[in-house]
């Protein structure tokens, strides 16, 4: 396999149709282990829990719901919606509860032959663990699939194409993070919105989502898990190809040209969108102004006005900018005749 480094610019497309798009039988393969876990969460989970729980939704969240999946990462994420919580401090307080018995319940599958498990072993087994993760084989799956199984509050409701939540919704989400104090610990709520802001999106720039997810797990491979985290690249991504091109068939070398050369700008990164929140609310408005004041980087989750996406520690990004610098001049950046090639024109 070529790497990335060696490619040259004008065979960047080539490269992601080669070694980044999954293939059809990855894809049978997920969908098959998404419709095992989905029969079982909706069918089998809670039968015999002491008091009744009801799923309203299971929702395929992560890469795989917004198909920037690469190839051969067979992982997924599933997020529960539970009748039973009624608000986000109960998904707090309630979530250990509902994993305890989603384990108890696969263990029996696993027991009876339905299929095979693998739980993650955790170093330290948290009272209260924000997600179940486990990796998944049956008779019908040739290879194990890795899943992280998340219950949630479901603040949303139905949701149908162009939906734009109640302003209320946010308001009581910054209500209730302010009190708790766990600003963005409920964006897997917000799922549905995540997935649609990126899922109708060119198939080109899902392809250059995927290449700069190659890029970043390569440098994670060097640096260790003290980068920042990857949702925030797949967000720059899209804003520099928001401000800098909008065209369905742009160059992806320029593409990913400026994204390295944004992340070298990360002192003064400020990204949000209004596309489910914004400031006509009085307080979500005083709620963004003030998120919007924090220290440079800020990425504003898109879905989610409490989870500033690119993360606390600004020297995962001082890291970052590092390999960033070195790839600039690797052949990936390079034009035929050497020269740098050119980027967006994009503001921070």
């Amino acid at each position: 396999m070529m790497e990335l480094s060696d490619t040259p610019a004008k065979y960047l497309d080539k490269f992601i149709e080669d070694h980044l798009l999954p293939d059809e039988d990855f894809h049978t393969q997920v969908n098959e282990a998404i419709h095992i876990i989905c029969s079982f969460l909706k069918e089998r989970c809670f039968q015999g829990a002491s008091h009744p729980v009801r799923v309203s939704k299971v929702v395929k969240g992560g890469s795989l719901g917004k198909g920037t999946t690469l190839r051969g990462r067979s992982d997924a994420d599933l997020v529960v919606f539970l009748t039973n919580l009624n608000n986000f401090e109960e998904q707090l307080q309630r979530r250990g509860e509902f994993i305890k018995e989603i384990r108890t319940q696969l263990e029996a599958c696993e027991r009876e032959e339905t299929f095979e498990v693998k739980f993650e072993v955790q170093k330290q087994q948290w009272e209260n663990p924000r997600a179940l993760s486990f990796e998944l084989r049956s008779r019908e799956l040739h290879e194990w699939v890795e899943f992280d199984v998340l219950p949630a509050f479901d603040a949303l409701g139905q949701v149908t194409k162009g939906y734009r939540p109640d302003p209320q919704v946010y308001v009581r989400l910054i209500q209730e993070c302010k009190s708790l104090g766990k600003e963005g610990e409920f964006s897997p709520c917000f799922t549905e919105l995540q997935r649609a802001f990126l899922r109708d999106r060119p198939t080109k720039l899902k392809s250059l989502i995927r290449l700069v997810k190659h890029w970043y797990q390569m440098c994670k491979m060097r640096r260790g898990k003290k980068l920042p985290p990857q949702y925030a690249l797949e967000l720059l991504t899209v804003y520099a190809w928001e401000q800098g091109s909008m065209e369905t068939g742009f160059n992806t070398a320029q593409g990913f040209q400026t994204v390295l050369e944004l992340v070298l700008k990360h002192q003064h990164l400020c990204i949000y969108w209004e596309k489910y929140y914004d400031f006509e609310n009085p307080i979500t408005g005083q709620y963004l102004r003030r998120q919007l004041a924090k220290p440079r980087p800020v990425i504003l989750d898109p879905a989610d006005p409490t989870g500033n996406v690119a993360g606390k520690d600004p020297y995962s990004w001082q890291l970052l900018a590092q390999e960033a610098r070195v790839w600039l001049g690797y052949s990936c950046c390079k034009n035929w005749d050497g020269s740098p090639v050119s980027t967006w024109k994009v503001p921070v």
